[in-house]
């Protein structure tokens, strides 16, 4: 293999494995919120911050990092994202009070959002479109759909057999090997037709996102019918259309609103959007199930989640394969059906549920859905995208699936509660009313990826991606 081939696949591992360190930190917090209420202190209303202000900041940040990457530099940017997101992964680990801990969450939220479109949009201008790219972005769906649950797994394990603190450490290491090995692997690249920034654009999304993400993750707490509720939904709103008013007229806009005129692109998002909703949901209730129902350990429970962990990986590589021989809309169909029948599966969860007949059937369903759900949805977000608007395609998607995060976390865990508080004032025992809670999520989350499934036959077609012969398996690297 020639130094230029080589060079390309050992980019995308450094990209991949940073992004695995960046979708890993979204839900490996989940299973140690137990240790790190009991440690610090923290009282029961802030605890949820610990998991918010990540969220509040990814997703408030994502378009504006990936945009600044296709204008400053996308290397550059991928470095800006490392250093910060390394150092707050460092303060996290560090934390010596609820204030503390919140503010290095918070940080590391900034950095992921710079760092992942900007890895995205490196990769993409790096592979050209067709089976190359495809290779890589099956690469990238796998590195999705395997992190989002080897978070709750590794988050188990570190807790139980260190501390919590190693949940954050533990990124110090990549975050440096990262910083070095990117100036000799990753070329520079960026828009050169941009002669400004977008400043005003840029504080208008911004602002608008922040506040949307923020609406969504307190609408538990202050009601979603609450004054609020509503006037931050209102404001949120009134933010983004000043922001779209402002780029209509900008001669050099953040957002150049012709990119919609790819109708997959508008699909993927859309997908993405409820991919985000159903599975962050999911991982959250199923984790309360198996520790506040079954009764499980930290330990256990991250161990629980190795089904899906193992098994996301080889649909991943599959999906990648398929989708260069027959295309992105029938393997996404397939994901979301997938998906849809997992969750299904899952509103038979028991009291006294085991885990090969209660969850071990629902993780194998799902892990198929994640493979063949994250991997097109990749694809076809970037199909088409010219690569001076790379960072801005990978922004969106990544947007989008954070958004529909919080969004199903929020809105499902308000289903959960409430059911759960209704059987337990009828007089229904604590576990029973919880498991109740439970399905009632799992039904709204299975509707949801239902959804997802019409979406994905209504909005998503083959002619806007560049398709090629199979795509070959990837290549073994010859030594240096």
């Amino acid at each position: 293999m020639v130094a230029n081939e080589r060079n390309k696949w050992l980019a995308l591992a450094l990209l991949a494995l940073v992004q695995f360190m960046v979708v890993l930190d979204i839900a490996v917090v989940n299973v140690a919120l137990p240790s790190i209420q009991a440690d610090l202190g923290f009282s029961q209303e802030n605890l949820q911050w610990v998991i918010s202000a990540y969220a509040l900041f990814f997703g408030g940040f994502l378009l504006l990092g990936g945009r600044a990457a296709d204008l400053l530099g996308r290397r550059r940017i991928f470095l800006v994202g490392l250093v910060v997101f390394t150092v707050a992964s460092l303060l996290a680990g560090l934390a010596w009070s609820e204030t503390s801990l919140i503010a290095a969450r918070a940080l590391q939220g900034l950095g992921a959002a710079i760092i992942s479109p900007a890895a995205l949009s490196i990769l993409t201008t790096t592979f050209s479109e067709g089976k190359e790219r495809n290779t890589a972005l099956g690469v990238w769906g796998a590195v999705g759909a395997f992190g989002a649950v080897a978070g709750v797994l590794m988050g188990g394990i570190l807790t139980d057999v260190l501390s919590w603190e190693w949940i954050f450490f533990v990124n110090v290491p990549i975050g440096a090997a990262g910083f070095a090995l990117a100036p000799f692997l990753l070329g520079e690249s960026r828009d050169e037709e941009a002669r400004s920034f977008d400043v005003p654009g840029a504080v208008l999304v911004t602002g608008g996102l922040t506040v949307l993400v923020y609406a969504i993750t307190q609408a538990n707490d202050y009601g979603w019918s609450s004054l609020e509720t509503i006037g931050l939904f209102a404001a949120a709103g009134a933010l983004l259309a000043a922001f779209v008013a402002w780029e209509a007229r900008a001669s050099q806009p953040l957002m150049p609103f012709s990119i919609f005129r790819l109708q997959t692109l508008v699909g993927a998002n859309v997908a993405g959007l409820i991919l985000g909703t159903a599975l962050f949901a999911m991982f959250l209730m199923l984790t309360l199930y198996m520790q506040q129902v079954l009764g499980y350990s930290p330990l256990r429970t991250g161990l629980g989640y190795l089904a899906v962990a193992g098994t996301a990986i080889v649909w991943s590589a599959l999906a990648a394969q398929l989708v260069t021989r027959i295309g992105v809309k029938p393997v996404l169909v397939a994901g979301m059906t997938f998906l849809s029948v997992g969750l299904l599966y899952f509103t038979q969860v028991d009291v006294g549920g085991s885990y090969l007949g209660d969850l071990l059937p629902g993780f194998l369903l799902v892990s198929i859905g994640m493979g063949f759900s994250f991997v097109p949805i990749s694809i076809a977000a970037l199909a088409g995208v010219k690569d001076s608007e790379a960072g801005l395609a990978s922004g969106l998607i990544n947007t989008s699936q954070q958004i529909g995060g919080a969004l199903g976390i929020a809105a499902l865990s308000a289903v959960a509660t409430s059911t759960t508080k209704d059987a337990l004032a009828s007089g229904t025992p604590t576990p029973l009313a919880l498991t109740d809670g439970f399905e009632a999520a799992f039904i709204g989350a299975a509707v949801i990826a239902a959804v997802g499934i019409v979406a994905s036959l209504v909005l998503v077609r083959n002619r806007d991606l560049v398709l090629d012969e199979p795509v070959p398996a990837l290549p073994v690297l010859d030594a240096p």
